[in-house]
């Protein structure tokens, strides 16, 4: 998925943050789902994806939502 939205290295991701790279997947596969987000950013933090999920939930969306809105 993320080669597919055009990522390539570790080095592109930190560069990007979850937040904008999961943007780019969702914009190139269909069936994206926010495991994923949750999963990118556990993995930028060192932390695993359930305690992402459950402790910044709030937080990604609403950088997803904002990053979403000032794509296009």
């Amino acid at each position: 998925m993320l080669a597919q939205a055009g990522i390539h290295s570790l080095a592109q991701l930190r560069d990007l943050g979850a937040v904008r790279a999961y943007a780019k997947v969702r914009a190139a596969c269909a069936g994206a789902s926010l495991n994923l987000l949750w999963a990118l950013e556990g993995g930028l933090s060192n932390r695993p994806w359930q305690v992402v999920a459950r402790d910044d939930r709030a937080s990604l969306l609403m950088a997803l939502d904002d990053a979403l809105r000032h794509r296009g």
